[in-house]
């Protein structure tokens, strides 16, 4: 910095010598003479106002001279780093949209020097602090272990689920075959019981088992994941997404159980999933009875001291895998999937319901409410419905069995349940023949049980055994003709007198010659 304040000083107000005052601020003679009449052509007196700065002072003597060049262009740095989050996005390419666009920009060199000093200058981080039993941090490691078949050799990569506490960092590490919907519901139930408890929530990476739709401010969860989080009481929060700093307790678990627990197992062979988990649970357990660098305890004498209370407890039962789907309801009132049909209330006609689904029982919702509760059946082509689902004229018709009709029947007369007997036995399913009964008991409400009795004993001795019968005896009223009693059959015509055309039992004696 200039000594212009302190030549000021000594010349105005001490009246020194020009030589004096060069000696005493240590400066060249010319410099103070310089400095003299730069302030006498700005008007400057002894003493100098108070709010008269040593930078204002000299930026008042030595003005910036205006550069001839042309401004350069200044992107947008805010825009660059959030395009820089999209997929497959670099800051070459962005820097060549960028120069394309522009006059007067930025060499790629100057540009990535700029954005990084930018970068550096606003990229704040907020440092964390966790309550007791408050978080829990889950993720996938990146590191996988190498499953070998023992009879064929053939290799699979096992994926290993890794979890971190946020206050006392106890770390806990489950290998699975797959990162799937199932084994992710698994890991989470085994990891609760590691614990001995859960906590208030639940930090997870945006992988497709927990979360179906990302979203910055209203993630959406998966069904089944959701679910998991009611039976548990846990609230589930997940990362946003490229911003490994909110979950970064998992990050740097996710880090010690590939170092200390993985590492050390690269080069063993192993040939099932319980071998490999029994190993890592072996190296794990050393991770976490190792004394932390900042602390004069261990992980885990850490967590059993100051967390573990702090959870809330498991529930009495663990929680069952249950799938979720969508599924519309049929005009038969049911809905359907793998060959399977189970029936819910018939107003639910077409719209789509969601279906929960475990080992044993299918429960279908509508808007988050319970609609039909069935077991559910492992054979292909199982309907189940209940009876109640039903539209009333269909409930009374599934009521009536072959049994049913043929008790009704009887009650109505012995004629009356001798021909429905027969007329089912006409068909090759005796359901065929529900319709034709069910006509016969609209019979009897219009003509009576009396005269239906009677009209059926007079189609039986006929052997007309179809239901068009009975109804046309009743419509024409041959049911209440006198009968004579023991006559069932129609009377033999009269033998006429003999005369010369009655040729006589003799005609047809073949000895007898006409």
């Amino acid at each position: 910095m200039r000594k212009i304040h302190e030549v000021l000083r000594l010349r105005l107000e001490q009246k020194m010598s020009i030589r004096d005052v060069s000696v005493s601020c240590g400066i060249g003679f010319g410099t103070v003479i310089n400095y003299i009449n730069l302030a006498e052509a700005a008007g400057l007196k002894w003493p100098l106002p108070a709010e008269m700065t040593d930078s204002a002072l000299d930026a008042l003597l030595f003005p910036p001279k205006q550069s001839k060049a042309k401004a350069r262009d200044v992107p947008n740095w805010s825009h660059i780093r959030s395009e820089l989050s999209r997929k497959g996005v670099t800051l070459s390419l962005l820097w060549k949209e960028y120069d394309e666009r522009t006059q007067y920009g930025f060499g790629y060199s100057r540009f990535v020097e700029l954005f990084r000093a930018w970068e550096g200058a606003h990229g704040y981080t907020m440092i964390q602090h966790h309550r007791p039993g408050e978080k829990i941090y889950v993720d996938f490691s990146g590191m996988t272990i190498t499953l070998t078949d023992a009879a064929t050799g053939e290799q699979t990569q096992a994926q290993v689920f890794c979890a971190a506490t946020g206050y006392s960092q106890l770390l806990y590490a489950r290998v699975c075959r797959t990162q799937g919907l199932r084994d992710w519901l698994d890991c989470h139930c085994l990891m609760f019981e590691f614990f001995g408890g859960v906590s208030e929530v639940v930090v997870i990476d945006n992988l497709k088992s927990g979360v179906k739709k990302t979203c910055r401010y209203d993630p959406e969860m998966n069904p089944a994941y959701a679910d998991l989080a009611q039976h548990y009481k846990v609230t589930v929060l997940p990362a946003r997404v490229r911003r490994p700093q909110d979950k970064s307790k998992v990050e740097n678990g996710v880090q010690q159980i590939e170092r200390w627990a993985l590492a050390p197992l690269r080069d063993r062979i192993f040939f099932t999933l319980e071998d490999a988990q029994e190993a890592v649970e072996s190296e794990l357990l050393k991770v976490n009875s190792r004394k932390l660098s900042d602390m004069p305890c261990s992980r885990r004498e850490f967590f059993d001291s100051e967390e573990k209370k702090l959870l809330h407890p498991l529930p009495a039962e663990r929680y069952v895998y249950a799938e979720w789907r969508k599924a519309k309801v049929g005009p038969d009132y049911h809905v359907r999937f793998e060959s399977q049909a189970y029936s819910v209330p018939h107003r639910l006609c077409g719209q789509s319901l969601d279906v929960r689904l475990t080992n044993t029982r299918v429960e279908i919702f509508q808007e988050s409410v319970m609609v039909a509760s069935h077991n559910r059946e492992p054979g292909p082509r199982y309907i189940s419905t209940t009876p109640e689902h039903m539209p009333e004229s269909h409930r009374e018709y599934a009521e009536w069995t072959p049994q049913r009709l043929s008790r009704w029947a009887s009650e109505s007369g012995p004629c009356v349940g001798e021909f429905v007997q027969t007329m089912l036995l006409t068909y090759v399913r005796p359901e065929h023949g529900f319709r034709p009964a069910f006509g016969l008991i609209g019979l009897a409400k219009r003509y009576g049980h009396e005269r239906l009795e009677r009209a059926c004993a007079r189609a039986l001795r006929a052997g007309a055994t179809q239901y068009r019968n009975v109804k046309s005896i009743l419509e024409k009223g041959l049911d209440q003709l006198d009968e004579i009693p023991g006559l069932d059959t129609v009377d033999p015509a009269p033998v006429p007198e003999a005369h010369e055309n009655v040729r006589g039992a003799d005609y047809f004696d073949k000895k007898v010659q006409p």
